[in-house]
């Protein structure tokens, strides 16, 4: 799937200039573990959570930086549940980066087309 790899890579790229990597999504999803997965490769802490609540005060403890994705089917909502909740701890500056723009769209099939 294209917006996975896409996301793995991204991770991977992000997690070399980070201390913290978050992943926004569910324990059962593989995708959202994957990327977990990639960022820990990377050499960077990583942890997976479903919400603010899961998020441990030690983990950020030593943490100048923290990257913070999402598994593809992720609520946006909880992304910025978990950003709001690294923001109240103090200032922060929220940098938002692309590594690729997917641009590959399906049609739905004719029949259950309009």
């Amino acid at each position: 799937c294209y917006a996975t790899q896409n996301r793995q890579e991204a991770v991977a790229a992000i997690a070399a200039d980070v201390d913290l990597v978050l992943v926004v999504g569910s324990p059962n999803s593989s995708n959202s573990r994957r990327l977990a997965e990639v960022a820990s490769r990377s050499g960077t802490p990583a942890h997976l959570v479903d919400g603010c609540a899961d998020i441990s005060a030690d983990w950020l403890r030593d943490a100048r930086s923290i990257g913070i994705t999402a598994g593809a089917s992720a609520p946006e909502a909880k992304v910025d549940e978990v950003i709001a909740a690294i923001a109240s701890l103090g200032a922060i500056v929220v940098e938002e980066r692309r590594t690729s723009e997917e641009s590959v769209s399906f049609q739905l099939p004719t029949e259950v087309r309009p």
